[in-house]
């Protein structure tokens, strides 16, 4: 029996991809009750395979005994985009269907929080200046009036 695909999904991060993997299921049932992966075989091998423009990448294989789980794959390059592709293996089934590939830019809800956090700030500063300013000028530190003498007016 092959398994897989897992589902896959993917969530950018600040220089990283969050990868959320679920288990295939299966068809097996013991005394009734739907059985997992991690029920028939207690641990599971993935592997994860990073593509980008410098071409794919085969990460460390790993280990789980969850049916749900996430992995953050850091490092990454900003603005770029990544594709990741999940395989799950068995000590006794080397047989698989990778998922099908998922894609992510990294950094990009980061990069629009900061260009937020950027705007924000501009205006905070702009208003504290202009209270400054304000308080200068009513405290006639910045524009004094030059009252005229009497012979000139």
């Amino acid at each position: 029996a092959y398994l897989g695909p897992p589902e896959v999904n993917i969530t950018s991060c600040q220089n990283c991809i969050n990868v959320t993997i679920k288990l295939p299921t299966t068809h097996f049932r013991k005394r009734g009750k739907l059985q997992s992966l991690i029920d028939i075989y207690e641990e599971l091998n993935y592997d994860i395979t990073l593509k980008s423009q410098d071409g794919e990448h085969k990460r460390p294989r790993q280990t789980t005994t969850k049916e749900v789980f996430s992995t953050v794959i850091e490092e990454l390059y900003p603005s770029r985009n990544y594709c990741v592709s999940v395989a799950v293996s068995a000590s006794l089934n080397k047989h698989f269907i990778p998922s099908p590939w998922k894609c992510a830019t990294a950094d990009s809800e980061a990069r629009q929080g900061y260009h937020e956090a950027a705007v924000a700030g501009a205006l905070c500063v702009s208003a504290v200046i202009a209270v400054v300013l304000k308080c200068a000028h009513s405290a006639g530190f910045i524009l004094q009036k030059f009252s005229l003498p009497q012979t000139l007016v």
